[in-house]
């Protein structure tokens, strides 16, 4: 019988134990799973981005219809709805006009929503963007409506075709609204609606074509038409990314068993070695 030479069977790690085996497998078939399913969400959640942003694009470009009838408030859904171009027509309550703080391609400034006294209830209208002038954040808060504020307006009609669209709730980088402080960074329009005094109002705001400044001799006018249709598309991105993580996960897994094989192999060899 020989000694076992130095480096031999004697120096060499020992393999993994079989619970540690068992653990490393399972991590491993855990994430692969996890990440092998995620891309696979993504990989759905794109699909349904290209629907969506097609049944707007198609949307977008019809004619405008009238706007929902106030029996089926309830039922109006960004799905079947947002962005749908509508027409109104109503008395509008200048007095009542919230601003509402935002950023566009024309700079700093405000949305102006203002309720609209239509046949079927009040409309709350995005009359379009207004820079930010020295002293606005100042304003005093517009006043609250008590009573039937409808039957007493005395404005010109106006009809208004624009895109109807549902609250905006807070991004993630904008700002919380304050109603309590008249401080509206998000056109959430229930509350809005509620703080003005019109808690029966449409669930639902319309942003107003270019074109449509009213008052017309109104130093102050707005500009209409700037309303953004963007769907961020990333999910191709980060199915690929998911994707090959279960690969790294896969591939990570396979270089420590071939590892294995070959060292079960080598001390095998170098136990044989020891035999005269």
């Amino acid at each position: 019988m020989m000694a076992a030479p130095a480096g031999g069977a004697a120096g060499a790690r020992p393999s993994r134990s079989r619970g540690a085996r068992i653990v490393l497998a399972a991590c491993a078939v855990l994430f692969f799973l996890v990440f092998l399913a995620l891309g696979s969400w993504q990989v759905k959640r794109m699909f349904w981005k290209h629907e969506l942003i097609e049944r707007i694009d198609q949307r977008v470009h019809a004619s405008p219809v009238p706007v929902p009838a106030r029996a089926i408030w309830p039922q109006v859904t960004a799905e079947s709805d947002e962005y749908r171009p509508v027409r109104v027509s109503g008395t509008f309550l200048y007095d009542f006009t919230t601003r509402v703080q935002t950023t566009t391609k024309l700079g700093i400034g405000f949305w102006l929503m203002t309720p609209l006294c239509t046949a079927e209830g009040v409309v709350f209208i995005n009359r379009g963007f207004v820079a930010m002038q020295s002293g606005d954040l100042k304003l005093p808060a517009p006043p609250v409506a008590a009573g039937d504020v409808c039957s007493t307006a005395s404005g010109a009609p106006v009809t208004i075709t624009g895109l109807l669209r549902l609250p905006e709730p807070k991004g993630r980088i904008l700002r919380e609204n304050e109603p309590a402080n008249d401080r509206w960074y998000t056109r959430d329009i229930v509350p809005m609606a509620a703080k003005r005094g019109f808690p029966d109002a449409a669930p639902f705001f319309i942003d107003a074509a270019a074109g449509q400044e009213y008052p017309r001799a109104a130093n102050e006018k707005p500009t209409g038409g700037l309303t953004v249709i963007a769907f961020p598309d990333n999910h191709l991105v980060y199915a690929l990314t998911w994707f090959a993580l279960a690969g790294m996960v896969a591939g990570g897994y396979y270089l420590v068993l071939r590892h294995e094989s070959r060292r079960k192999t080598r001390m095998t060899d170098d136990g044989e070695d020891t035999i005269s």
